[in-house]
């Protein structure tokens, strides 16, 4: 490892799964308030979504970079809860069968404990 966070050499779940979230989640005071409008749009009544996410093969507008090489997130501090509930596999000890998913999709191996030695997280 090199001592990089494991998901900035990632970004497969950004480019793998439907980010669905209730509208209220902009709304000042919210999770993800300040989310640009051009990153979102209307997925129901209930329900918006990060746009590009709900596409046939899904890559989230707000993803930078290359997926496994090199990736950001340009919304990360306003992300909605989908993308924050998502943990990157044993980055706290757990698996994550939503990572690993989104990695094999694109090719990329199953994180493993030793990916975060000697990283802070």
């Amino acid at each position: 490892m090199s001592g990089a966070h494991p998901c900035l050499s990632c970004g497969a779940c950004c480019a793998a799964f439907v980010v669905a979230f209730h509208w209220s989640e902009t709304e000042p005071g919210a999770v993800a308030a300040g989310l640009p409008a051009g990153l979102v749009e209307r997925l129901d009544a209930h329900r918006l979504a990060m746009r590009g996410t709900w596409a046939k093969q899904p890559h989230c507008v707000a993803l930078r970079g290359e997926v496994g090489v090199a990736t950001h997130c340009t919304a990360y501090s306003q992300r909605p809860s989908p993308c924050r509930e998502l943990q990157a596999a044993w980055e706290h000890g757990e698996a994550s069968p939503q990572c690993d998913r989104a990695r094999a999709m694109h090719g990329l191996p199953p994180l493993v404990p030793e990916d975060w030695a000697g990283l802070r997280v």
